[in-house]
């Protein structure tokens, strides 16, 4: 069949309206031609689309439409009717970004773009992540949109990567260079308003207009200099009727510039009373900016130490097995490498010889070193203890766990909260209406006969008090420290939005297995006669679960096991073999005709705690007791009783029998038990606990759970499958971990709140006292100058606030 027939193009909608938009979408799904009929049908019944063809063999969707249909709904409409979108994400590095006014400005313009579903700017990161759906604009086309608007994009892979060291250095040189050039006239001017008489002495060394001359080349020069950045990517940004913070302190600083030179050189030009030069107001505003985005790129620096302590953890040498040193890069998996004692593990592997302790803190935050020998795994970046290692390589490049870190907690800390939202309605009217503060505040100081001098402090102070740049980096700068302290504490946010969601929740439930339990049964007791060695004769050749137990427990304590011979197994009984010339049995208590009665109460006493129980004998006499248990992990009780002091109820959500579940819940003082319960049960079960609940799961059937809950954790020693469903993976497997986690997002919440009230107070109190309005009633006015100190403090502020984040302790040490 040819394209033509396959295409089966819907009649125009005459109700809809001309359509300004197209879109292409590639769909799922599709099988034939009904399908194509299904999904025209679809498209064609949302409000204006105009026209759309869908295509089976290319199996994609074009669109023409108008408001109000939005790609996102499209897309909605045909994934509820069985055929999704796919979608891409593409990330942008983005430079030039300020405040949150830049932000806003930046995903508007991607939002803009062809098939664009969703973009979120971060201004701590200088990323831009945009979600589209595939056939839409590429990385290319939505780096040069944005690069249109005034801010230099390009696709994260291109993007020269940033180096905050030379940012630093270049904000300290600017800010130095215009501080030097601002002294003189800092000190003339103020100097003389401080000490009359200073004044006096330098009026009769140098006439007023000489001096006047002098601060106005000084000046320029801060201006073309230093303070070139604001006026270059300021001007433009109000041209295009988005202005920024660039645009505020440009018109600003550029209007006290302005008027103080026409005050110099035309001087007849103003009324005698205003004849006043604020060179000084317009020098200091420049070096006090330049002086607060030092601090700022240095708290920035930081900030994200976590992720590059992370990345800098990865050796990039490695020396082979016969001592020859290569690149990592150069690993391929089956590769055998070798790990000297106190070195870092190059790649993730599995020892293949040799014995050591190591310590896996980046990992998992847990402080012991972990002894590995044949046949365990070892993690790239972990560091070896005092013995030698053989590793075969198993992972390398973005497979190994270390990079997965970073990928995840990257991503995290490039998504926007949900109350970022509320931020984003504020800042997108905030530039625009500080501007028009600053207007009246000139126009009313001007109606009240104060004159121009006094109209132009109170319209500049507005201007440079305001602060969208707390505003934008309040919310992202915490997640970046929070997030960071995360992963150094063995806890990683897969998803930004569990920080916000993690911080309410109201209930915590667990899977038992593995989570709350180690997963993997032991030996607990051994009574009446000591029949290990026999037992581990006969449990050798069996694949009951409890057998491994048993193995485990003879090699641990260094039994000799006999060889069993004429392995015989008793389906529902146990089983039996001839061990050193005797029939040894090993089983339930049905499979002895004579149990001593010690031994019988003795497993009913344990058979109440939820332990598996064993009788081994000779013959069909019973003459000892091997209970196993899946003994409780160490941080177990600790962890829930932490939880329970934060306010926050426990349940326990298991597919153990009631008994053991029972055993294990009165062990830990959890009250809350559903037992039984299968995996698709588990997510029902989550679901009926109501909002605000949190799982904690291992395993492949607590995927529903943890895709169920509010948020859900997931071990790290648990299922990818387990890992991939869950919001944040607790690495260490250790459920104190779980009280880490929740600390950690309290914490950055808190933080966030803090630095939205300081940020949104801050202007709401000062731009006021900027404008005059105390004046009138005996208050006081701020300068140019103080309003832009106050200004680089917000920020500071905010920034330095965050970072208190990188203090928060973990329960685990």
């Amino acid at each position: 069949m040819t394209d033509a027939a396959l295409s089966l193009s819907a009649a125009p909608n005459p109700a809809a309206p001309v359509a300004d938009r197209s879109l292409r979408l590639r769909l799922e799904g599709m099988t034939c031609a009904s399908c194509v009929l299904r999904a025209e049908r679809v498209l064609m019944a949302q409000p204006g689309v105009a026209r759309a063809t869908v295509n089976l063999s290319t199996e994609t969707a074009d669109i023409a439409y108008a408001a109000p249909a939005k790609p996102a709904d499209l897309a909605a409409a045909l994934a509820k009717a069985g055929y999704p979108a796919r979608e891409v994400t593409v990330v942008l590095g983005v430079e030039g970004m300020t405040c949150a006014a830049c932000t806003g400005r930046v995903e508007r313009v991607l939002r803009a773009q062809p098939g664009v579903k969703e973009a979120v700017a971060n201004l701590a990161l200088r990323r831009a992540t945009v979600t589209l759906f595939e056939g839409g604009a590429d990385a290319e086309a939505l780096a040069a949109a944005v690069t249109k608007a005034g801010y230099a994009a390009s696709p994260i892979e291109q993007a020269a990567p940033h180096d905050p060291v030379a940012e630093q250095q270049r904000l300290a040189r600017d800010t130095l260079i215009a501080a030097v050039l601002t002294a003189p006239v800092f000190v003339v001017e103020m100097g003389g308003h401080l000490v009359p008489a200073f004044h006096h002495w330098v009026m009769g060394l140098i006439p007023m207009q000489a001096l006047w001359g002098a601060q106005f080349l000084l000046v320029a020069a801060v201006l073309i200099g230093p303070g070139r950045r604001f006026f270059a990517k300021g001007i433009p940004a109000l041209l295009r009727g988005s202005p920024d913070m660039n645009a505020l302190v440009a018109v600003g600083t550029g209007a006290a510039f302005a008027y103080s030179t026409v005050v110099t050189f035309a001087p007849a030009l103003v009324p005698e009373a205003s004849r006043a030069v604020y060179f000084e107001a317009a020098a200091v505003i420049v070096v006090l900016i330049l002086l607060g985005r030092f601090l700022e790129a240095r708290a920035r620096g930081r900030a994200g130490a976590a992720i590059a302590r992370l990345v800098g953890m990865q050796p990039r040498q490695a020396r082979l097995e016969d001592g020859t040193e290569v690149p990592v890069a150069a690993l391929v998996p089956g590769m055998r490498v070798l790990v000297r004692p106190g070195e870092r593990v190059a790649v993730d592997g599995v020892v293949v010889s040799g014995a050591s302790a190591v310590d896996e803190a980046m990992l998992t935050g847990e402080p012991v070193p972990v002894a590995k020998g044949t046949g365990d795994a070892v993690t790239g970046g972990t560091v070896n203890g005092t013995g030698a290692l053989v590793v075969e390589v198993r992972a390398v490049g973005a497979a190994t766990v270390l990079s997965r870190i970073v990928a995840m907690v990257e991503e995290a800390q490039g998504t926007k909260l949900p109350v970022q939202a509320v931020v984003d309605r504020v800042t997108l009217w905030f530039v625009p209406v500080v501007m028009g503060i600053a207007v009246l505040a000139f126009a009313g100081w001007m109606i009240a006969g104060q004159g121009v001098a006094a109209a132009l402090v109170a319209g500049v102070s507005v201007l440079i008090i305001a602060c969208p740049c707390a505003m934008g980096l309040a919310t992202p700068v915490s997640i970046l420290v929070g997030t960071g302290r995360g992963a150094e504490l063995g806890v990683l946010f897969r998803r930004g939005e569990a920080l916000q969601r993690l911080a309410s929740v109201r209930v915590v439930a667990f899977d038992k297995t593995g989570t709350l339990t180690a997963g993997r049964p032991v030996v607990s007791d051994i009574l009446g006669a000591d029949l290990l060695a026999e037992a581990a004769a006969v449990e050798a050749g069996s694949e009951h679960p409890l057998a491994g137990a048993v193995l485990a427990e003879a090699a641990a304590r260094g039994l000799a096991v006999p060889v069993a011979e004429g392995f015989e197994a008793v389906p529902g009984y146990g089983a039996r073999a001839q061990v050193g010339g005797r029939m040894v049995a090993v089983g339930s208590q049905r499979m002895f005709a004579d149990v001593p009665g010690d031994l019988a109460v003795d497993a009913a006493r344990l058979a109440a705690e939820g332990k598996g129980i064993l009788f081994v004998g000779e013959g069909q006499a019973a003459r000892s007791l091997i209970a196993v248990a899946d003994p409780v992990k160490p941080g177990s009780v600790a962890a829930l009783r932490a939880l329970r002091e934060m306010g926050l109820r426990v349940a326990m959500v298991t597919g153990d029998n009631t008994v053991t579940a029972g055993a294990i819940a009165a062990a830990l003082g959890v009250d809350d038990v559903q037992a039984g319960i299968l995996p698709a049960g588990k997510g029902d079960a989550v679901r009926a606990m109501g909002d605000g609940v949190a799982f904690v799961g291992d395993g492949i059937n607590d995927a529903p759970a943890l895709a169920a809950a509010e948020v859900g954790l997931a071990m790290g020693t648990g299922t990818d499958v387990a890992i991939e469903a869950g919001d944040v993976v607790l690495m260490a497997g250790d459920p104190l971990a779980v009280v880490d986690a929740i600390r950690i997002s309290r914490a950055t919440m808190r933080n966030i709140r803090q630095n939205l009230t300081w940020a949104f107070g801050y202007n709401a109190a000062l731009i006021p006292v900027a404008a005059g309005l105390l004046v009138p009633f005996g208050g006081p006015q701020l300068s140019p100058m103080l309003a832009a100190g106050a200004m680089a403090l917000s920020s500071v502020f905010v920034l330095g606030n965050a970072l208190r984040l990188r203090s928060v302790r973990g329960v685990r040490g």
